[in-house]
């Protein structure tokens, strides 16, 4: 829940993510994009997508 949250919580500040961002505080105090993928694997690309896509409407 944790990468959810902080991902929703990027996209609200910024109005996207990209795979950048993941090289960054927060996310890379808890593994950067090595671990986001870990935890999402192929999925997470496609959620990236779609969560800039909706949250930022």
């Amino acid at each position: 829940m944790f990468w959810l949250e902080k991902i929703k919580e990027h996209i609200v500040g910024s109005l996207s993510i990209n795979r950048q961002d993941f090289e960054y505080t927060p996310f890379k105090e808890k593994g950067g994009i090595g671990k986001a993928y870990q935890l999402f694997g192929e999925g997470l690309w496609p959620l990236l997508d779609e969560l800039n896509e909706v949250l930022a409407a």
